[in-house]
């Protein structure tokens, strides 16, 4: 059974406040999982750039803590929502993106086994991560990235959203307000 608990949820701690529409990503070039690295400020295109901490292994436990930290749940559910609704991006003229400071490897089994046809980007080192100054939080001695996600156009951020919650609705909620924004 699917366990529904109602894990806590994030509030807007401000740590997203300086992420500004005009704001330029930063020049950095990512591991993709699929094919060559991904440099989004060199994009030509709109993208949704959604940052997650964390997607989970099956048989391998949560880190310390994870189920009292606010937002940190919800990361495979929020990817396989864009899955979900990847089509309908693509057709308003966006590509999404994944990003988190997994490693490589972790994010291309995760792609392969939950079968993620966007590009999810490893921010192992931090590199897009610091240059942004993207919110994070820690346990068990690692760090990971805050939950947001920003609409990207030709390499400058022009909507951001944080805090993301709930994640697993965030994809169509997303969606319907590119739609509206349409008309």
């Amino acid at each position: 059974m699917k366990d529904v608990r109602p894990w806590p949820a994030p509030v807007d701690d401000g740590g997203a406040k300086h992420l500004i529409a005009g704001t330029r990503v930063p020049d950095v070039s990512l591991p993709a999982t699929r094919g060559a690295n991904v440099n989004l400020a060199r994009y030509q295109e709109r993208a949704v750039v959604f940052v997650y901490p964390m997607t989970g292994t099956p048989g391998t436990s949560n880190p310390p803590d994870w189920d009292t930290i606010p937002g940190a749940h919800g990361s495979t559910p929020e990817a396989e929502a864009f899955r979900d609704y990847y089509a309908e991006f693509e057709v308003l003229g966006y590509e999404v993106f994944g990003l988190s400071a997994q490693p490589h490897a972790e994010q291309h089994e995760f792609a392969v086994r939950a079968g993620i046809p966007y590009l999810l980007l490893s921010d192992e080192k931090f590199a897009f991560a610091d240059a942004l100054k993207l919110p994070r939080f820690e346990t068990g001695g690692e760090t990971y990235l805050k939950r947001l996600t920003m609409i990207v156009k030709n390499g400058v951020i022009y909507r951001v959203i944080y805090p993301v919650h709930p994640p697993a609705t965030h994809a169509r909620e997303l969606l319907l307000s590119l739609n509206r924004a349409r008309v």
